[in-house]
């Protein structure tokens, strides 16, 4: 298939182009600067300039492609979600999703797939219940951000395109995420958040790629549409994850984080990370798909040792 990655140099992204490009597929990856991401990709990958607010290649690109996997999104963690940044983190999905969607409806086709980004903190807090992918929307700022960055990509419906929306939980893996979390354990007061009975929906990042590719070769066999919660089968709480990340590294992991001094340092983002998902991923699971790392521990030990 002939298949567009926005945020291909991302964290996901350039995971899912090697897996893609393994898999024997032809993958255009739309960069910010295709100079400083050549050699950071295999070179069966071509390189195309992507900025969604100016014309370009890009649009051909998408226009032609059998299958579009948006990525593309400011970091939602790590700082203050000030008006600005609020503003930032929604312009940079909301806008970017409908210059996607335009460019495909100006391609014509009809059997195309846009797969598109979201994450689980749609859900809102979800305290201890199980939720699938059927589960409705939460209350706050990142359940309403995901909510109008999907409905934005279901406009690509309007035109028959098949559109499959990920719900991303943590993506574990070499950088992002986990790596914030190594720095206190590396120095033996690692620990948990808040009270450690949230809940975290987690993921390998090999297996979110090859989630992500398995939807995107879906069509005419299970054909997955719709929301897909990307994470993996047994998500875990907090205070358990902290404890199996201490036993791996072979460090202490007792050394909680208070929920006020989170709030303190980070103001509404801290909520986020206080709030639990406890996701399944019911729609991979019903659908067959076949997990490397189904539980943390190993994924843990894949990545840190």
């Amino acid at each position: 298939m002939n298949i567009v990655i926005t945020g291909a140099n991302g964290f996901i992204g350039a995971a899912l182009c090697v897996a893609l490009a393994q898999k024997g597929h032809a993958v255009i990856a739309l960069v910010r600067n295709p100079d400083r991401a050549e050699g950071s990709l295999p070179s069966s990958i071509r390189l195309v300039a992507w900025d969604s607010a100016k014309p370009g290649d890009w649009r051909d690109a998408i226009a032609a492609a059998d299958v579009v996997v948006h990525l593309a999104g400011a970091p939602i963690g790590g700082r203050r979600w000030t008006a600005e940044c609020k503003k930032t983190l929604r312009d940079s999905r909301i806008d970017t999703t409908r210059a996607v969607v335009q460019a495909m409806r100006a391609g014509g086709r009809t059997d195309s797939t846009l797969i598109s980004g979201s994450a689980v903190g749609y859900y809102g807090d979800g305290g201890d219940r199980i939720i699938t992918e059927a589960d409705g929307p939460g209350s706050d700022f990142l359940s309403g951000l995901c909510t109008e960055w999907e409905s934005e990509a279901r406009k690509a419906e309007d035109f028959g395109s098949r559109v499959v929306l990920l719900r991303t939980g943590i993506v574990l893996g070499d950088g992002g995420a986990l790596d914030k979390m190594l720095t206190p354990f590396k120095f033996g007061v690692g620990g948990p958040l808040g009270s450690g009975r949230q809940w975290i929906s987690w993921i390998h990042r090999e297996d979110a790629a090859a989630l992500i590719a398995w939807a995107a070769e879906s069509a005419g066999s299970h054909d997955i549409k719709g929301p897909m919660n990307v994470t993996a089968p047994n998500p875990v709480t907090m205070r358990e994850f902290a404890s199996t990340l201490g036993r791996v590294m072979q460090r202490p992991a007792f050394l909680s984080v208070p929920g006020f001094a989170l709030k303190l340092i980070l103001g509404e983002f801290a909520e986020a990370l206080l709030a639990g998902q406890r996701v399944m991923p019911a729609v991979a699971q019903e659908n067959g798909f076949t997990w490397k790392y189904p539980t943390v521990e190993p994924a843990l030990r894949a990545i840190l040792e």
